[in-house]
């Protein structure tokens, strides 16, 4: 059999089956924010004009539409408001117990609560009120170049958050 187009990736899924994130600036405009994740910095995007902070990063201020956006560090720690936890029935590419979580980054931060993932956490064991740490994690690698040399992949991270072990 040919290959046309991307090959076939030798991973779990499939490459049409990505649900994650294109992370280098060739094909996304918040690629910085990766950048960051990488280095174990959550951020997120503040107007330059107008001071607004927007989560998740945008390219435009929501409030002013400016264009003249920079990053900001958010707390890396937070506290379960409420969440849903899914045993059974779990998406394809997820794994059983998904926990979602809306997670309050205390008064300070300019960004106060949001929804996310929470990994590493036993079905029936988290509660409102736990505090919850930042965690990043590779992802599948995505094809970004294809051509005589061979395929270049570009290596990609993303986010979650899970119980604070003391």
């Amino acid at each position: 059999m040919s290959e046309f187009g991307i090959p076939i990736l030798k991973d779990k899924y499939p490459v049409t089956m990505d649900m994650w994130p294109l992370q280098t600036k060739e094909f996304n405009r918040v690629y910085e924010f990766y950048e960051n994740l990488k280095q174990g910095r959550f951020t997120t995007t503040k107007c330059k004009s107008c001071g607004h902070v927007a989560y998740p990063p945008r390219v435009i201020c929501p409030e002013c539409y400016g264009e003249e956006l920079e990053y900001i560090d958010l707390p890396k720690r937070g506290k379960v408001v409420t969440f849903s936890e899914e045993v059974k029935g779990v998406p394809l590419g997820f794994e059983s117990p998904l926990i979602h979580a809306i997670v309050d980054l205390g008064p300070e931060s300019p960004v106060r609560s949001f929804l996310t993932r929470i990994v590493n956490c036993p079905a029936g064991k988290l509660k409102e009120g736990d505090e919850v740490e930042l965690v990043v994690f590779e992802v599948p690698p995505h094809p970004m170049e294809v051509g005589k040399g061979g395929t270049v992949m570009c290596e990609r991270v993303f986010f979650a958050f899970q119980p604070v072990r003391e």
